[in-house]
């Protein structure tokens, strides 16, 4: 879409929080609005559409909407945003295992400034999984590289929480 249009629907975004639970239907048909200027074999359609319902309490709603923007071909950036978000949606909705199969593959994906979310939300099915050691580990891993010190000490020891003894 065109520079216009994605500035319409970053401030649509920027002011979700103004609308509150009590105004979540009006936050959607903004979206739907804007979506439905797109064309029809879009993949942002069902994207937005899924981020829409899921930002506003409707995991359930959303999973099949990431689901049919990843099979129209969801590509790049918002490619990997599809996976993250979906995968929450799928552990929101007990679907914890799927979110873990979805998410596994992203941590050797190309990295990019999502690398941290995927881990975030890979570390929360982890532990719904009953796979604490694995969620710290992760989680540790992730933070490491943030720290002002202690980066080598807590990677290593993000490494031997999960590494065979």
């Amino acid at each position: 879409m065109d520079a216009d249009w994605e500035k319409r629907i970053a401030a649509a975004w920027g002011d979700l929080d103004t609308y509150g639970e009590e105004r979540a239907e009006e936050f959607r048909a903004r979206i739907e609005a804007l979506v439905g200027e797109l064309p029809e074999a879009d993949a942002r359609g069902p994207f937005e559409r899924a981020c829409a319902f899921d930002s506003t309490g409707h995991s359930d709603r959303a999973v099949p909407l990431y689901q049919e923007a990843l099979a129209q071909g969801i590509d790049g950036y918002h490619r990997r945003r599809t996976v993250i978000q979906l995968a929450s949606s799928l552990r929101n909705t007990g679907r914890i295992q799927e979110a873990i199969t979805l998410l596994t593959p992203e941590l050797d994906a190309e990295h990019d400034e999502l690398d941290d979310a995927v881990r975030a939300t890979l570390a929360l099915c982890l532990i719904d999984a009953d796979r604490g050691r694995e969620a710290v580990a992760l989680a540790v891993g992730a933070l490491a590289p943030h720290l002002p010190r202690y980066q080598r000490s807590m990677a290593n020891y993000a490494r031997l929480l999960v590494e065979p003894e």
